[in-house]
């Protein structure tokens, strides 16, 4: 069973806390530096909300809030997908995305489910590469996770992750992401992005 997070959405929509990551979407999407991030419990998210968000998202200084919403470099791919995830705990409940740079919108979603940010990146640039195969597509595809990039070129998830009953799910989608690289060729460009230079992924889910 998914444990129950609180999203916390301090510049949004309509800004509140939120139960699901769904309601937490609607409020995020096509927002220009959304600032939102999870709790573990509702008292957390309700000290969050009535806090500073820069007490809670990244560095916590205001030079890091207001690059959130910058225009990115001239020489990032607009054309392009950038993929990320999230893990509350490491291991603990991950999930990963992929959005397409060039308006900012979300492509897939999946999770959360237990696991590692590890696994979570590397599932995320498999499952782009199978959607952009699906739709015969070599858009680029951008990535902030060197482990992750390295597992795909070697084809190999490999994480030091226990495979347990609670892991069993999870190993399952990593055998099927490492039989599908085995058995597809792909010309999508892999590109690792560079956080110190270009700021965070468009594809991050501002939770750090």
């Amino acid at each position: 069973m998914n444990k129950q997070r609180y999203y916390v959405v301090w510049n949004g929509a309509t800004p509140g806390i939120y139960h699901t990551w769904a309601e937490c979407q609607a409020q995020i999407k096509g927002v220009k530096q959304a600032l939102y991030k999870s709790f573990d419990t509702l008292a957390e998210a309700e000290r969050a909300y009535s806090s500073s968000p820069q007490m809670y998202i990244g560095k916590g200084s205001k030079e890091d809030l207001a690059t959130r919403g910058r225009a990115l470099p001239s020489n990032i791919i607009r054309e392009a997908l950038a993929v990320d995830a999230a893990c509350s705990g490491n291991p603990g409940q991950m999930e990963y995305r992929g959005v397409y740079i060039a308006n900012n919108t979300q492509i897939f979603h999946f999770g959360p489910m237990f696991g590692t940010n590890n696994i979570g990146e590397f599932l995320a640039i498999v499952h782009a590469l199978a959607l952009l195969q699906q739709k015969q597509s070599d858009l680029p595809i951008y990535s902030d996770s060197h482990n992750a990039l390295l597992w795909v070129k070697q084809k190999k998830c490999k994480t030091k992750l226990p495979r347990t009953a609670q892991t069993e799910e999870l190993f399952n989608l990593i055998e099927r992401a490492e039989n599908w690289l085995k058995n597809h060729t792909y010309r999508n460009p892999l590109i690792k992005w560079e956080t110190s230079q270009w700021g965070e992924i468009p594809a991050d889910f501002g939770r750090k």
